[in-house]
């Protein structure tokens, strides 16, 4: 129990609000198809980078779901947001996980199928 108005430690840390990240744009313009393959070879790699496995999952989960969602995964996961475009968290060890840009959204120049 804290003193009135305080919070929990817990919700101090990973109680920063999620946002959609900034739009960018790739050196060249790339298909749907390509960015999804960039997608699940970052994904498929993703744990060799460090940290663990299950935060890397909740990750990827939460870069997929919508922004209410993706907010209620990265709380309950208790992943330090230390960008709120999920560019840069932490797990409470004190792993580091950075995210590329073409994991949390799609470049401005993507080439949609017609």
């Amino acid at each position: 129990m804290g003193c009135a108005g305080s919070t929990p430690r817990g919700a101090e840390e990973t109680g920063k609000k999620l946002r959609k990240p900034k739009p960018w744009k790739h050196t060249e313009a790339i298909t749907i198809e390509q960015l999804r393959q960039m997608r699940d070879e970052f994904w498929d790699t993703s744990p060799h980078y460090g940290g663990r496995k299950e935060i890397w999952d909740a990750l990827k989960a939460a870069t997929e779901a919508e922004l209410s969602l993706a907010q209620a995964i990265i709380d309950s996961a208790g992943i330090i947001v230390s960008n709120p475009d999920l560019s840069l968290c932490y797990d409470a060890l004190g792993n580091k996980y950075e995210l590329p840009k073409f994991v949390l959204s799609e470049p401005t120049n993507l080439i949609r199928d017609s």
